[in-house]
C-alpha cells in the first residue's frame, strides 16, 4: 500500500484543494495507486446500497488528447458566456484578487488538460433515459458523487492532487464516444489526478458558520 500523509481526518477534511497549477505533469501516476483511491471510494455509501457506480481511468494519450480537446472548447464557451456575466466565478463574498487567482488556475488546467496523466471519469448507470426524472436526480447522483469525494480525499492522502470538473458535459455524448460507454451509463464529473507539486495545502477562506447556520427554520 501508497505510504499516507501524517494528516488528522480534520486536517484531510479541511484541506483537500482543487489543485490544478500545482498537478505535476510530467511524472506518472501508477495504476495501483489509483486502484488504492479506488478502492476507497467503493465504501462510499449509495441509495439502497446498489453500488451502480463505474469508474473510466483515461491514460492513454491519445484519449486523454481527445477528451482535453473538447474540454477546452466547452471551457472556451463557458468563459465567453461568463465574461458577460461578470467574470468566472464572480461572486459577493469574495475579493476580485481571489477571483481572479481561480480564473487563472482553471484556464491552465484546461490549456493543459491533455497533460495530467490520469483524467478520471465518474460515471452512473441510469434507467437510459436520455431526460432523468425529477425524483431520481438526488438519487442517482447521492449515490455517485460521495464515491467521487471519497476518491478526492483517498488521492490527497496519497500525495496526489485533484480538481472536480463537469465542463465535459456540455459534450458528454461526444465524450461517451470517445470512452465507448454503452447507453444506460450516464458521466458525473471528471477527475484530474496527478502527483502535486508539494502537499502543503491549507484550509480555504470561508462564510463564517453563523452566517450560513439556521436552527429549527431559516
Amino acid at each position: 500500500m501508497t505510504a499516507l500523509l501524517d494528516l488528522s481526518p480534520d486536517e484531510l477534511l479541511t484541506t483537500t484543494r482543487a489543485v490544478r497549477r500545482r498537478l505535476d505533469l510530467d511524472r506518472p501516476v501508477e495504476l495501483d495507486v489509483i486502484k488504492e483511491c479506488l478502492g476507497v471510494a467503493l465504501q462510499a455509501p449509495s441509495g439502497s446500497n446498489t453500488q451502480g457506480w463505474h469508474w473510466v481511468v483515461v491514460t492513454d494519450p491519445e484519449q486523454r488528447l481527445r477528451i482535453a480537446e473538447l474540454y477546452r472548447a466547452a471551457f472556451s464557451e463557458y468563459r465567453d458566456t461568463a465574461t458577460h456575466g461578470g467574470g468566472l466565478f464572480a461572486t459577493d463574498t469574495q475579493p476580485a484578487s481571489v477571483q481572479q487567482r481561480v480564473s487563472r488556475s482553471v484556464a491552465y488546467l484546461a490549456e493543459n488538460m491533455h497533460r495530467v496523466p490520469v483524467l478520471l471519469v465518474a460515471c452512473v448507470r441510469s434507467s437510459g433515459s436520455a431526460v432523468l426524472p425529477d425524483q431520481n436526480q438526488a438519487t442517482m447522483w447521492g449515490s455517485l458523487l460521495p464515491a467521487v469525494w471519497s476518491y478526492m480525499l483517498a488521492a490527497r492522502a496519497r500525495g496526489l492532487g485533484t480538481a472536480w470538473t463537469d465542463l465535459h458535459l456540455r459534450y458528454e455524448q461526444r465524450v461517451a464516444d470517445v470512452l465507448g460507454l454503452p447507453e444506460g451509463v450516464r458521466q458525473g464529473p471528471m477527475i484530474p489526478t496527478a502527483y502535486s507539486l508539494g502537499t502543503d495545502f491549507k484550509p480555504a477562506p470561508r462564510t463564517p458558520i453563523d452566517q450560513v447556520l439556521h436552527l429549527d427554520r431559516w
